[in-house]
């Protein structure tokens, strides 16, 4: 049974057109609906796909929930139109969409520069520089060849809009990120946390974008899954515990060197990069240094792997740092997960809109005696005098005395209401100052958001531990998973069809699953066949009943890497295996 590894483990051939077909093959992923042609930007993943994807789930989640004591929410997927209106999304959530002449077919014209330009990150750039560019160097559609010169490139909205309720129903979307989730239910969620910063709540669930040009397979579609972390801090006081991480060593990719000439990256560690300000957040610094470890303990290349600041075109409006982490994919560097200091934007957003109260009160250490402006308008002037805006009058003069209590110096004070400016007399409007005494204040929050994309993770992971290598004088392809993320751990074979051998292995793989390990039992075709079949599932042992085993009560388990193969008791098995899935012992320290 033994095997001969002849050659060692080639990563150079592997290509995405070779991943997604072993994907298709071994049940990892494949296009849905492919009974009616398929649909592009939807994807399906198979049995070992599922497990896989749920194992990294739960990886994250022991790392960012449970490990850094966060709570965990599952909100809808479809959400009323008003939340996205606050978000911003309605308005500003688009991408540049370019039509062919010719052809018809719509391109994501950012994509279109990038794929046949020098430009990196097209999508920073304003739309009549894109314009500028696709003129200037004749660009043509990827499907029909068609110039696409003096083409309107334009904005397009990726939400998916649907209806709820029946009749006159109310309009919804179905969210593009699983943020705004938790950002509504702040001011019930603040509650369980018992109204104390700092405090995190994430959240793994569904996601839509209706992407124009969705390609890649599973690295850009229109349903994916999101692992998102909103932590939620007092800006003047909370900090993060930066001597946790701050050995831990990072490859960045800061925005300065991706505007120098000669720009490169930058080895360093997470507490260098503070001190020199390379990262200007801490708490975006705290989260990189948690980041990078758990990256490399779900099976991410550390040498195709690093952190990318945001150039200043391409980060929001409200993100007052951003760093993506990046994995080099056939060549090219995509985004895995955003680390974005959103300030107080989101929460105050949904404040204005909604109306609800989304502060913490924040209690001093000793009452402060503080001054406050405040009005009382006489109603019985402001009501003849503006009719239906006199509510609006009274919140704009609240609003002005709390922000500039000098405009009430004079006899007369101005306001603007809708674009138009109003003078009114100051005796009119109840303007005092006055000494309160005050045990604390409600502030808003800030918000550190570590935001993963867990589908393209998974397509890295798979990317990533692809192997070519030749045994027994046969090509051999498989996947290099790490344990923990495995879909299958251990495969369980009787060495020949005959029933003592069959019904020893079931019993053995009955027991293993008894013991919380994920198993396959196979006994179809000849030993060589089976371990391929494991091996390019990325099923990091197998585990032989012959007919020996019948008599010593030992097995032969095979490693798949090496495929080295020792000879290991039946009785020792369960607790034996768990130690090689827990990283408490390792393979080659095993004695037969």
């Amino acid at each position: 049974m033994s095997e001969q590894r002849e050659t060692p483990a080639d990563t150079s051939e592997v290509t995405s057109e070779k991943l997604v077909e072993l994907a298709k093959r071994r049940g990892y992923f494949f296009q849905s609906s492919g009974a009616y042609g398929g649909v592009g930007g939807f994807y399906t993943f198979g049995p070992q796909g599922a497990a896989l994807k749920g194992n990294v789930e739960d990886a994250w989640r022991d790392r960012f929930a449970v490990a850094e004591g966060n709570m965990e929410i599952d909100a809808p997927t479809i959400m009323p139109e008003p939340v996205f209106e606050a978000s911003g999304h309605l308005d500003g959530f688009d991408d540049m969409l370019v039509e062919c002449p010719e052809c018809g077919e719509s391109h994501r014209a950012d994509h279109v520069v990038e794929d046949n330009t020098e430009y990196e990150d097209a999508e920073s750039l304003p739309i009549p520089e894109v314009e500028e560019v696709i003129a200037e160097y004749e660009l043509v559609c990827p499907d029909c060849g068609a110039g696409l010169a003096g083409q309107a490139v334009e904005a397009f909205n990726l939400m998916f809009e649907t209806n709820i309720g029946p009749g006159d129903s109310q309009p919804g979307y179905l969210r593009p990120e699983t943020a705004q989730g938790i950002f509504v239910e702040f001011p019930r969620l603040k509650e369980y946390a018992r109204n104390q910063l700092p405090f995190g709540v994430t959240q793994i669930g569904r996601a839509y974008r209706n992407e124009i040009s969705p390609r890649r397979s599973i690295i850009r579609t229109r349903e994916f899954t999101q692992a998102e972390l909103e932590y939620f801090i007092d800006p003047e006081e909370d900090e993060p515990d930066l001597e946790a991480v701050e050995d831990v060593e990072m490859t960045l990719y800061p925005a300065s060197e991706q505007n120098a000439e000669d720009g490169e990256e930058l080895e360093t560690t997470i507490g260098e990069a503070v001190e020199e300000g390379i990262i200007a957040s801490p708490w975006v610094a705290y989260f990189l240094g948690v980041a990078k470890p758990w990256y490399d303990a779900v099976g991410v290349d550390m040498d195709r792997f690093r952190f990318r600041q945001h150039l200043s075109g391409e980060r929001a409006h409200y993100a007052a740092d951003c760093w993506d982490a990046e994995s080099e994919i056939d060549g090219n560097w995509i985004e895995m997960a955003g680390f974005a200091y959103r300030s107080d934007y989101d929460l105050s957003k949904h404040a204005e809109h909604s109306g609800d109260r989304f502060t913490i009160f924040k209690q001093y250490d000793e009452p402060k005696t503080v001054e406050r402006a405040t009005v009382d308008p006489d109603m019985s002037y402001l009501g003849p005098e503006f009719g239906g805006d006199a509510q609006a009058v009274v919140q704009e003069l609240e609003d002005l005395a709390a922000r500039d209590r000098s405009a009430f110096g004079g006899d007369a004070v101005e306001i603007t209401l809708e674009g138009e400016t109003h003078e009114l007399p100051v005796e009119k409007t109840g303007f005092s100052v006055e000494e309160q005494t005050e045990a604390g204040e409600h502030i808003v929050p800030h918000v550190v958001e570590p935001s993963f994309g867990v589908d393209r993770l998974v397509y890295t992971v798979l990317h990533h531990a692809y192997r070519e290598d030749e045994v027994d004088g046969e090509e051999r392809t498989y996947l290099a998973l790490d344990p923990e993320v495995a879909p299958t751990f251990v495969g369980v074979f009787p060495l020949q069809s005959e029933a003592e051998l069959e019904a020893e292995a079931q019993e053995i793989a009955s027991e293993l699953r008894e013991a919380g390990l994920a198993v396959t039992y196979d006994d179809s075709g000849n030993i060589g066949r089976r371990y391929r079949r494991q091996d390019e599932v990325g099923t990091p042992f197998c585990v032989t009943v012959d007919y020996e085993s019948l008599d010593d009560r030992a097995v032969t388990v095979r490693e798949r890497d090496s495929t080295d193969q020792k000879r290991l008791p039946i009785a020792d098995l369960p607790e034996t295996l768990a130690a090689l899935r827990g990283g408490d012992v390792e393979f080659d320290d095993l004695e037969e």
